[in-house]
């Protein structure tokens, strides 16, 4: 399979992204915080810490265009077994039931398996981020749908369009016939068979600077195509906005589409978003064991704001669970049209 080339990233910088998305000469929108006041919803609270979302590391084989992690199979940032055994110290003294693990490529660390094992010790439902080529990249990965099924994990995987061509253009040639191999295999297994077992949903993001379409039709649009050409089967589709920053914002910035997709965010501001949003009932947590509102704000080093409860060694499930969430205008990303999430649309 070959991969999209590595694309110059002069933006990568949390710093640079920021001044970006706060400079006031290239947009004159409204500020989130602004938005939120007047609609007599700030400060923004959590309300619960449900689930713990953790990155396991960049490292992936693939150089996605709109990946937000700015992951590739050059990141050498990696979780250590001892930063898994902090997120597993507090999984097992805390009542978080649900464990999202993501990268990158979660499966490319070296200790994922066994901290799979371990997190189901303890009783918990697990979601894998799976992008569906890693199974094909390496004999040794051969066997993923098997291990998955054996400890009933969740599996959520990003295709971006049941066509050939939209697919490799975000995501590098070769990558539909990958994963169109890889749904197979997970089907074979008995993923995405049931409504009541062996959960497998998949993600779309757009692929210009617009946003999703209804989640419903989509998804209906998704089942018929992939099913009559394929013979796939999957549970559920999650639409999921494009976020304005790393390699998408280098997109906008480069093809000048910068400042009217931030006119498309803030014009759709929908209040009715807020209520469900993935920073109200997440901790995310970085690679090396740091603490984030969600995995978007990781990207842009944006850390909790409870000062003594920012890393794995000082988790505070009480500081954590009503905090006030860090906010910045690429929080419009989550809150425009039907909202966005890890788990697609949120707005009732």
């Amino acid at each position: 399979m070959k991969s999209l080339k590595v694309l110059n990233n002069p933006l990568s910088n949390a710093d640079n992204q920021l001044a970006i998305l706060e400079d006031k000469k290239l947009h004159s929108h409204a500020s989130f915080k602004a938005k939120l006041v007047a609609s007599d919803l700030y400060p923004l609270r959590a309300n619960a810490v449900e689930i713990l979302q953790i990155n396991v590391g960049k490292m992936c084989n693939q150089v996605c265009k709109h990946c937000h992690v700015d992951a590739g199979p050059d990141r050498k940032e990696i979780m250590t077994m001892e930063t898994m055994q902090l997120c597993l110290a507090v999984l097992a003294h805390s009542s978080i039931k649900i464990v999202d693990l993501t990268g990158g490529a979660p499966e490319m660390n070296p200790n994922f398996r066994w901290f799979v094992t371990e997190i189901k010790k303890l009783n918990k439902h697990i979601i894998v981020r799976c992008n569906l080529t890693i199974i094909l990249a390496n004999k040794k990965y051969h066997d993923l749908p098997t291990f998955f099924k054996q400890h009933d994990i969740e599996v959520v995987s990003s295709l971006p369009s049941f066509t050939k061509d939209r697919t490799d253009r975000q995501r590098g040639d070769g990558v539909f016939e990958d994963s169109i191999k890889a749904l197979q295999m997970l089907n074979a297994v008995g993923y995405g068979v049931s409504e009541d077992n062996l959960q497998l949903n998949l993600v779309y993001n757009p692929a210009g600077a617009f946003l999703p379409p209804s989640q419903q039709a989509l998804e209906i649009e998704f089942k018929d195509e992939l099913f009559k050409n394929y013979g796939i089967s999957f549970n559920n589709l999650f639409a999921i906005t494009n976020m304005p920053i790393s390699r998408y914002l280098d997109y906008l910035l480069s093809t000048g589409n910068y400042d009217s997709y931030m006119e498309k965010l803030v014009n759709a501001f929908n209040p009715a978003a807020i209520k469900n949003l993935m920073c109200r009932n997440t901790i995310s947590v970085s690679w090396d064991g740091f603490l984030y509102d969600c995995d978007f704000n990781q990207m842009l080093e944006l850390p909790v704001s409870p000062s003594n409860s920012r890393h794995l060694s000082d988790f505070n499930l009480n500081d954590l669970t009503n905090r006030e969430i860090v906010i910045k205008q690429h929080c419009y990303g989550c809150t425009a049209g039907a909202g966005s999430s890890c788990g697609g649309e949120v707005a009732n």
